[in-house]
């Protein structure tokens, strides 16, 4: 949904290749103060922290704003999604 968005706010190719370049090896755990887990990739998400994450979220965030405003039936957001205006319910088909 990010390069979609990225799309539609007309960002550089090059720049939405380096995004997408920095989020695909991303990797993240979670410490307290007994444990620690092991590094895990974050495939779904935007990870926090990050100062362009904001960013990236407003951008798909006002997407699917833009897909289900106006729609009576369901408005498909790429990648087999769908978001209904009536429930507002996303769909992964």
């Amino acid at each position: 949904m990010i390069q979609l968005a990225l799309r539609m706010h007309h960002v550089p190719e090059n720049i939405q290749v380096m995004l997408d370049d920095y989020f695909s090896g991303l990797c993240m755990r979670f410490s307290t103060s007994d444990y620690t887990t092991n590094w895990i990739n974050l495939e779904v998400g935007i990870a926090m922290g990050c100062t362009i994450s904001p960013i990236l979220f407003v951008m798909a965030m006002e997407f699917i704003l833009k897909a289900a405003q106006g729609s009576s039936g369901p408005a498909n957001l790429g990648g087999g999604a769908q978001i209904f205006n009536a429930t507002s319910k996303i769909i992964h088909g």
